[in-house]
């Protein structure tokens, strides 16, 4: 037999099928050793057939991986197809989304261990006086059972080898599953949809179109419905994949999910062991796990039999790929939902205005959840204007109105919480002589002060510096920070309220696997009063004590140059309001502003999404910026400037010739430096287009796909989540 082999080789003059002598019974989606320019390298069987025009003598032999089936199934190989052709990379780097990364370079395997048990009742055998190893290893398996081999050698050296002569004991190897979050179990509480709930997912279900929206306040009893969802598929022997935007939602999720479900859930994300990941995604591979939940990433785990694919929080950012193939998570689970047929469900209280508008548009089907689960009003929010603090003299980040209303909330026994979208101590260390500012070597932007290890900080490349005592340029030692961070303000508050218990959560507080879910499960088990956080606590979280919500620097993401700004305001501002009273008690929102006139911010105010909505579809119908339009941005990285340069060149005049040709199609073209020009010691420069016909696409891709080389990474990113 022959297999079409696609080699495990990123490159474009390796993308292609290359043909090769298989056993027979070897299958599409198998995992191989392929011999290959002198080596052996890893590759994917991508069909098998019975002949082939390459000479007998030519044809080399590949050896199958020990998998025991094919890793991948016909489902992962027609997406495969599919996004190669769509984004123009090599194939294997789209068929490297599909497996744990561990798994594909072969340093990650199944763990396996030895277990010993009794072969013959203790009383037939007989042992010599010097043999006290051997009667203390059998009596210890009389008395505990099956045991694992190296624990039972350890009490008793060498005793296993010598009794398994003896045919005393069998030995047989098991495997381990490697279990993330152990003991997430707990017990399920009552699920008894509402009406509104059940008539929401009836609706999902009657309606013809693949996709639906279910638009919910926050605490409408979302979850509820996909948990009803899965259960459905459940009972007719089919699986599910759950997508949420934040590894921080996971643990609290699967908890849920594994109460009701059992083992049947399996969590895939980044933050897991290698060998847990690889345990997890065999578990969904085998179908001994049905239910599939994770971040962006989850969304490729080979399930079969596909009966729902739910992606929560559907707005985030966070969906969208930032290295190749820079993927949009919605356009890999839509093609999933039609290849098996099933229902794509799309939840948020803020839908992101080109969802929403393809929803009341009819594409999409568009559920509404008006209310809160448990009749509770939204909270009301406040707008602290912060000019009126400054003129009174206030110049900490609290306005008066935040602090009356946290003196009120820790004396009533509840909890706050407060989000700055900022981590570490202050932005960036500045010279009061001369001006200098601390900046990153590697990276065009400035360092950031982290107080608890005394150092500066890049948050783009992670490299680390010592404090400066002096200015480096003029020797001066008048230094002052500008900007404040999770790390300042939790410092702030606790010499505001020395006896409160105060927890910070950011990307500095919660490295590790386990890292989020102990700080989530410490405040929710009232072990702190107020948890100070950036925006991993914005969304999905549910805490009945919190009755307080201060949102510290709601300008920040308001006046950034990227036409979405306003859009993002709403949905951080709406999403860490509905964190607060969730319970019985009534939930306040303090909102602090240095534009309190603001519209995004008036009808934030006033939860009023419908409202905000018809205010910026117009702005951006007049604008023609998307959904009207498509933002395309070519991204020309390498480390050696000039070759950089030449390759940005080579990028931009056939992209040029075809902008002149399609002038029509194209509202913006032009070139210029990203705006960080320089990140991890690689420049940047990018091409950014408008296009209001996408018909050009595929030429733009094709473009930059043969100016690509060694010398310099060229990307293509449509309407980029990140313009910096």
């Amino acid at each position: 037999m022959i297999a079409e082999v696609i080699v495990d080789i990123a490159a474009g003059e390796t993308d292609r099928i290359f043909d090769y002598l298989c056993d027979d019974g070897t299958e599409a989606g198998t995992r191989v050793r392929a011999p290959f320019g002198g080596k052996v390298v890893p590759g994917f069987v991508m069909r098998v057939k019975e002949s082939t025009d390459v000479p007998p003598e030519k044809l080399k032999r590949v050896f199958p991986s020990p998998d025991g089936m094919p890793a991948l199934n016909r489902e992962c190989l027609y997406l495969a197809e599919k996004l190669t052709a769509r984004y123009r990379v090599p194939k294997a780097l789209v068929l490297r989304l599909f497996l744990p990364a561990e798994m594909r370079t072969g340093k990650v395997r199944e763990l396996k261990k030895t277990y010993v048990s009794l072969a013959l009742p203790l009383e037939e055998m007989t042992f010599p006086k010097t043999a006290k190893n051997q009667r203390g290893a059998a009596e210890y398996l009389a008395g505990h059972g099956e045991t694992e081999s190296g624990f039972l050698n350890g009490l008793f050296p060498g005793s296993v080898a010598a009794l398994e002569k003896k045919g005393y004991v069998r030995t047989e190897k098991k495997q381990l599953l490697r279990d993330p979050y152990k003991g997430l179990e707990g017990t399920a509480p009552g699920h008894v949809l509402t009406p509104d709930q059940s008539a929401a997912e009836e609706k999902i279900l009657s309606d013809g179109r693949t996709v639906q929206l279910l638009h919910g306040v926050t605490g409408s009893g979302k979850t509820e419905i996909y948990l009803s969802l899965i259960a459905r598929c459940l009972k007719e022997g089919k699986s599910a994949i759950f997508l949420v935007p934040e590894i921080s939602l996971t643990p609290q999720m699967l908890s849920q999910l594994r109460a009701r479900f059992g083992r049947n859930a399996a969590i895939m994300h980044s933050g897991l062991s290698a060998g847990e990941r690889f345990d997890e995604w065999w578990r969904l591979r085998t179908g001994e796990a049905k239910i599939a939940i994770g971040a962006r990433s989850a969304v490729f785990v080979p399930l079969e039999n596909i009966g729902v694919i739910i992606v929560d929080e559907e707005h985030d950012s966070s969906y969208a790929s930032e290295s190749a193939p820079r993927y949009n998570t919605f356009d890999v689970a839509y093609l999933r939902a039609k290849y098996n047929g099933c229902k794509l469900v799309l939840g948020s209280a803020t839908p992101s205005v080109d969802t929403y508008k393809r929803a009341v548009e009819g594409e999409f089907g568009l559920i509404r959840l008006e209310k809160r689960i448990n009749k509770r009003p939204l909270p009301e929010i406040e707008i602290a204007d912060m000019r009126q603090e400054v003129r009174r003299g206030n110049n900490t980040a609290f306005s008066s109105p935040l602090r009356a209303e946290l003196e009120k909330c820790l004396s009533s026994g509840n909890q706050a919480i407060l989000f700055l979208n900022r981590r570490g101590y202050s932005q960036t260390v500045i010279c009061k002589e001369c001006g200098y500012v601390a900046t990153c070597e590697a990276c065009d932007v400035s360092l950031t002060y982290h107080r608890d290890e005394d150092c500066l900080k890049c948050h783009y490349c992670g490299a680390r510096y010592k404090m400066l005592t002096a200015c480096p340029e003029c020797g001066s030692r008048k230094l002052t920070y500008a900007g404040t961070g999770t790390q300042r303000i939790a410092a702030e508050l606790g010499k505001m309220y020395p006896s409160a218990r105060i927890l910070r959560m950011d990307n500095d507080t919660t490295s590790g696997k386990e890292g989020h879910y102990k700080i989530l499960k410490a405040f929710s088990e009232r072990q702190a009063d107020i948890l100070v956080g950036t925006q991993m606590i914005a969304k999905g979280h549910d805490f009945p004590a919190v009755t307080l919500v201060g949102i510290l620097d709601a300008d920040m993401s308001l006046h950034f140059s990227d036409y979405r700004s306003g859009e993002r305001t709403f949905q951080l501002i709406t999403q860490v309001a509905g964190r607060s009273g969730r319970a019985e008690e009534p939930g306040k929102v303090v909102l602090q502003t240095f534009s309190p006139e603001n519209d995004v911010l008036r009808f934030a105010v006033r939860y009023d999404y419908e409202g905000f909505y018809r205010n910026e579809i117009s702005l951006r119908a007049a604008a023609m910026f998307p959904p009207f339009s498509k933002i395309v941005r070519v991204l020309v990285s390498g480390e050696d400037e000039k070759k950089t340069v030449d390759t940005l060149r080579a990028v931009y005049l056939p992209l040029e010739k075809l902008y002149r040709e399609n002038a029509d199609k194209f509202l913006f073209f032009n070139r210029m430096h990203a705006p960080i020009r320089r990140i991890q010691n690689k420049f940047r420069y990018q091409v950014l287009m408008r296009i209001s016909d996408t018909s050009v696409l595929p030429e733009i891709y094709d473009i930059c796909a043969e100016a690509g080389n060694r010398d310099a990474l060229v990307s293509v990113e449509e309407n980029p989540a990140n313009m910096t």
